[in-house]
């Protein structure tokens, strides 16, 4: 009878929990946190394409000016190849530190300092070009790939533990979203009528200091996140004002209690350490998850499209001087799918989504692989390599463009998501190194044939997540990591364990109970 009961409790307080509305507090902090953060990450995977032979002209004039003569083919190229990539080395740097700032500073201060070095990289790239220093711009890339790197860990490690299970996933889709945004920003302000234009290119990068502004001057107004605040800090009163701003009630004992049971559950409440993670058997394949999750994200060949769709738009007859705006088509699909995404996730759940996506990139890189060899054969063969491109964008942001990141909060409890994530930062931007490095070589070799390498990438991720990875959806974190108990060959508790935990439970909440009474009291 006591089981049922308290199975009875659970789901009421679940059904209470589904129909609390989403507060502004929250909406607010997903927002303003992404906005100077995983926007400014999508807008500079955009932003160096518009004035790319602006930049190559500059670096030519000014080693002109230096040395007297014009800059060789090959120190060209790899003085343009090192400003672009350099980021992802920036990105690196950022995600083998976060886990010492966030221990230091929090989620939310690590955020807001974070954006120093958006600033720093905003006034290096804008005055590059009046210092007549083309090292400026590659420092400027290299902090804000720091930037990135801290910013891509930080922000899914705040989002996901301030929401209310019910809603983690649309809300840490705000991520995805943000990036999606960032991009389409960039080609939208790449325009020749806007900044893609010689005289207005280095204000393109002077852009990047606005989200950082604004983030600056919203964040500090919002609560840190409760989950940190009571596991890691021990300051019960102030994560109790952060669940009610959060949540909207005043009753928040519910959620604190859920985080107490996650404390008791786990044998270190002290955040461990890579080493420390690596070695643990009992998250061995909740990491192995989002390794593989991870670099499936990078080597899906997303960032690989991109090489591609001037030139099928050119073989479609469409004129040079129309193609940037037909290729806007792209950052508004791809926005696009991350909204309507983040709009379903809750109910179709991660998995689904996450297999969907992989599965449908691997059929439509395939049609696409197929178009490309059949172009010359009618007029309408690249209008269809064109839709194929737009398909494989929507189907990554559908789930494989903002999932990985809510995953690596959600897979992993309290003490080990700092680690969590600066392994899954370390493999997210090696991965991108490694796709920019090697796809020009790979597209020498194979040709049109070079999407057939993303197809296996894509089908093998799909298989994988298949079998291993359980749905996430509206599970606590304690949920999730039982469903990895049996693969983890770890044993469950024990009816008898589970009642010395309860037994354990309700005499640490009566002394915090008779606590709260007195201090209502004197107050």
């Amino acid at each position: 009878m006591l089981k049922k009961s308290n199975v009875t409790a659970t789901d009421k307080a679940s059904n209470v929990s589904t129909s609390l509305p989403i507060t502004g507090c929250l909406l607010s902090a997903a927002f303003f946190g992404s906005l100077g953060s995983s926007f400014l990450y999508g807008y500079n995977l955009s932003v160096v394409n518009a004035p790319a032979l602006y930049i190559k002209e500059f670096n030519n004039k000014t080693w002109i000016e230096r040395y007297g003569e014009p800059i060789g083919a090959e120190t060209a190229t790899l003085l343009w190849s090192i400003t672009v990539s350099i980021f992802a080395i920036g990105g690196v740097l950022g995600a083998l530190s976060v886990s010492l700032i966030i221990k230091v500073l929090g989620r939310k201060g690590t955020l807001l300092v974070n954006n120093i070095f958006a600033l720093i990289a905003a006034l290096l790239l804008t005055l590059g070009e009046r210092a007549k220093s083309f090292e400026m711009l590659i420092i400027g890339r290299l902090v804000i790939g720091v930037d990135s790197g801290i910013a891509l860990s930080a922000l899914p490690m705040y989002l996901g533990e301030i929401s209310p299970k019910h809603i983690r996933g649309f809300i840490g889709q705000f991520n995805s979203i943000l990036i999606c945004l960032g991009v389409f920003t960039g080609q939208v302000l790449g325009l020749p009528e806007l900044l893609g234009q010689e005289s207005r290119w280095n204000y393109l990068f002077t852009f990047l200091a606005l989200p950082a502004v604004l983030q600056m001057c919203v964040l500090p107004f919002l609560p840190e996140s409760p989950r940190y605040l009571l596991m890691e800090r021990r300051d019960e009163a102030g994560a109790e004002r952060a669940f009610q701003r959060f949540l909207g009630k005043t009753d928040v004992s519910q959620e604190l209690e859920e985080v107490h049971a996650e404390a008791r559950a786990q044998e270190n409440l002290h955040t461990v350490s890579v080493l420390q993670l690596l070695r643990n058997p009992a998250v061995r394949w909740q990491l192995i998850t989002i390794i593989i999750t991870m670099a499936c994200y990078q080597l899906c060949g997303l960032n690989a499209i991109w090489y591609y769709t001037n030139g099928i738009l050119r073989e479609a007859g469409f004129p040079d001087n129309i193609l940037p705006y037909i290729t806007l088509s792209t950052g508004i699909i791809e926005t696009l799918a991350a909204i309507v995404s983040g709009l379903v996730i809750e109910r179709i759940g991660r998995r689904p989504l996450l297999i969907f996506g992989f599965s449908a990139m691997a059929v439509f890189f395939s049609l696409l692989t197929l178009c490309l060899n059949l172009q010359d054969r009618t007029t309408w063969m690249p209008y269809l390599s064109y839709v194929c491109i737009l398909v494989v964008i929507a189907s990554f942001c559908s789930g494989p463009g903002g999932i990985p990141f809510i995953l690596t909060g959600e897979l992993f409890e309290q003490s080990y998501r700092p680690a969590a994530f600066m392994i899954a930062g370390v493999v997210n931007w090696l991965s991108n190194f490694a796709v920019g490095l090697l796809f020009p070589f790979i597209q020498e070799a194979l040709q049109s044939f070079a999407f057939l390498v993303f197809v296996v990438v894509c089908t093998l991720g799909a298989i994988y997540l298949y079998f291993v990875l359980p749905e996430t959806k509206n599970k606590t974190f304690m949920d999730i990591s039982q469903s990895f108990a049996k693969i983890n060959k770890i044993p469950l508790p024990s009816p008898a364990q589970e009642m010395e935990l309860v037994t354990v439970s309700q005499s640490t909440m009566a002394p915090m109970e008779s606590s709260k009474r007195i201090s209502s009291t004197i107050y």
